[in-house]
């Protein structure tokens, strides 16, 4: 099944009420990737417009002519565009003034500085012997802080390693990285040590 043009522009066309002047997003796998950067992006439009196919997805002169991006979830396919486009919603919408109760709360999420986040703790203070990590009820902020920058950047290098290629890193995080490479038996990607001028 493919859906026809027709009642499509005429959706888009009465919504916009004759002139289409924001991004009209198709969701769809052959699209770009869906990252925080184009969450962002679209976070700063005064209006988007959504559209989903269904099956085998829309008539081409949708997308060709009515059509200004197409977003993706990733390698994959669903039977329809609705749930990919709740995920771009839910991306865009928390990055909104007042959408979340901190203002500050979206700036050190995973990928808004281009490492992965760091662990959270809450009380009590010790569960089942396990205890919060002392930096974390030391009071000292810019102990918490330390903590918390060197825990992104350990996540990052166990888990996607390939972020480290764009994130803004310092010397001092090459320095801890190479710290936490031997302490944890990880590899640093090697165009991350000669950008900074670093033997491994």
């Amino acid at each position: 099944m493919v859906m026809k043009p027709e009642p499509i522009f005429t959706a888009v066309e009465s919504v916009a009420d004759g002139e289409i002047n924001c991004p009209v997003v198709l969701m769809t796998p052959q699209g770009r990737k869906l990252t925080h950067a184009l969450a962002e992006q679209f976070s700063q439009e005064a209006r988007l417009m959504i559209l989903c196919g269904r099956y085998e997805g829309v008539d081409e002169r949708v997308r060709r002519y009515l059509v200004t991006d197409e977003i993706s979830m990733g390698d994959y396919v669903l039977s329809g565009g609705e749930l990919p486009a709740l995920v771009l919603l839910e991306a865009v919408t928390r990055l909104l003034p007042g959408a979340l109760g901190d203002p500050d709360g979206a700036f050190d999420d995973s990928f808004a500085n281009g490492l992965l986040e760091y662990p959270h703790y809450t009380r009590p203070a010790t569960f089942r012997d396990w205890a919060v990590p002392e930096e974390l009820l030391s009071g000292n902020h810019k102990a918490i802080a330390s903590w918390r920058r060197r825990q992104s950047l350990l996540r990052t290098l166990q888990k996607r390693p390939d972020l480290l290629l764009t994130a803004q890193l310092g010397q001092q995080d090459i320095e801890v990285l190479q710290e936490l490479a031997g302490e944890y038996d990880l590899k640093i990607p090697s165009q991350i040590l000669s950008q900074h001028g670093e033997n491994e």
